[in-house]
């Protein structure tokens, strides 16, 4: 080997995909699947036979779990659909600062890069943490996207 040559590995991941594939029959009411390269959560699903040698085929809506907007899809049951990772976390309100919420995780650093929501979930918030209230902010992530999606008072200790 020539001692010039250098693999220069600028940013590795977790490993863990932001995506995985499910075959499209295995998918079910209110469970995740990208419709359109967006996530979304499936309200409606049917399948459909078609002719002698054709394939049956699922028509899926979802509703995209950041934008709410509605999107449709069909696809041959026997083809693979791309199911995004979602994941869940909840963290405690620190302040709400131009327009972003400044949380704490578990392990007590600060988080301060999810937009405080829009419509009524971000007047609530504003509004109980305007009263002091301490409150516990569920933030879902998917896809590189966060947003906070509900919120609960702390309980008190």
């Amino acid at each position: 080997m020539e001692d010039d040559q250098h693999n220069d590995f600028e940013q590795g991941g977790s490993g863990a995909s932001a995506t995985y594939p499910v075959q499209c029959s295995a998918l079910r009411k209110n469970g995740y699947v990208l419709l359109k390269g967006r996530p979304c959560k499936i309200v409606e699903m049917s399948t459909s036979k078609t002719g002698k040698h054709g394939h049956a085929k699922v028509h899926l809506v979802g509703i995209d779990i950041f934008t709410g907007k509605k999107l449709e899809d069909i696809s041959p049951s026997t083809h693979n659909m791309d199911v995004p990772n979602v994941s869940r976390t909840e963290y405690s309100l620190l302040n709400i600062d131009d327009g972003f919420l400044s949380l704490m995780t578990s392990d007590g650093t600060t988080k301060d890069d999810v937009r405080v929501p829009e419509g009524e979930l971000g007047d609530k918030l504003e509004s109980e943490f305007g009263e002091g209230k301490e409150l516990l902010v569920t933030i879902i992530s998917a896809m590189g996207e966060e947003a906070a999606i509900s919120l609960k008072e702390a309980p008190k200790s």
